[in-house]
């Protein structure tokens, strides 16, 4: 009876073993299951990343080589230089920061490749209507050509008249303008020693000198224009530093003039001699002088004066 109950213990110790290996068995089993699972398809997502990433990365291209097909035909547009010039090259300058803001997207999104696509529809848009209004700017040109060519035959008749009286008013006016020049000439310059009774003496030496006396002759014009005129005297000392007011006047069209002196002359048409004085605040220093006369801006002559 022992015996018995001892075999009947052990069977139902054998049979709880039993279940209990199936039951860590199947738990494994299952573990590994999930978990291979789990891996294919954190491999799956990444190869799914990938393929979205390499088709992000060919539409960003393909849209590269669409723009930059797209710019080219934004050039040959421009070659017919009409009024839609200016908006087509700005239109122009779009497409090109476009393509630099593309290039700098390195990893670009499939929202962004979309942006990207209707941004370049646009563009394809606005040209096209862009190059039909050009076709029709053409067009109207064409007719107003032939309109205009009907009148070319007249017009230039009448250009072959205006441009002979303006020919001959253009030599008239030079040739007046020519003979009406006032003729300056025989330019001097002299040192001058003041003595106490008021005599002047020319002199050539540096501390004996108190002023320096211009002078030149105006010939007489019968033509030219009468009146008060005004020259100007340039005094330039060793350095070449303008002596004397040291002043600047401006002409027009950049015209400019650095004087030492006005020398102002009473013209009537007759010769005149002309002279101005350049007074010294200190000693003049030994050396070379040079005295340059200008009507206006224009230079009339020059001369130069050593002092010992």
């Amino acid at each position: 009876m022992k015996k018995k109950f001892a075999s009947l213990r052990i069977k139902a110790l054998l049979a709880v073993l039993l279940v209990f290996g199936l039951g860590v068995t199947f738990y494994v089993f299952s573990k590994e299951t999930k978990t291979f699972f789990s891996v294919s398809n954190i491999e799956k997502d990444k190869m799914d990343s990938i393929n979205e990433s390499n088709q992000a990365v060919f539409a960003q291209k393909n849209i590269l080589d669409s723009l930059n097909t797209l710019k080219l035909a934004y050039d040959v547009a421009m070659v017919e230089k009409t009024v839609l010039s200016q908006e087509l090259e700005l239109e122009k300058k779009n497409v090109e920061n476009l393509m630099e803001i593309i290039k700098a997207s390195k990893n670009p999104s499939i929202s962004q490749i979309l942006i990207y696509r209707k941004q370049l529809s646009d563009l394809k848009t606005s040209l096209a209507s862009k190059v039909a209004e050009i076709k029709n700017l053409k067009s109207e040109n064409k007719s107003l050509l032939t309109e205009i060519e009907s009148q070319n035959e007249v017009m230039y008749q009448q250009k072959v008249k205006n441009d002979t009286l303006a020919s001959h008013q253009k030599k008239l006016e030079s040739t007046l303008k020519s003979a009406s020049k006032l003729d300056l000439n025989n330019f001097k310059v002299v040192a001058l020693h003041d003595k106490k009774t008021g005599e002047e003496l020319e002199t050539d030496k540096a501390k004996s000198t108190n002023k320096l006396k211009a002078s030149f002759y105006i010939s007489g014009n019968s033509v030219a224009k009468t009146g008060k005129r005004v020259f100007y005297v340039q005094v330039l000392d060793q350095k070449n530093t303008v002596l004397g007011e040291d002043k600047l006047i401006e002409f027009g069209n950049n015209k400019a003039l650095v004087y030492s002196f006005i020398v102002s002359a009473d013209f009537q048409g007759k010769p005149v001699n002309v002279y101005g004085i350049l007074n010294s605040d200190n000693e003049f220093k030994k050396g070379t002088y040079f005295v340059n006369f200008f009507d206006k801006h224009e230079i009339m002559g020059s001369t130069s004066i050593t002092l010992k």
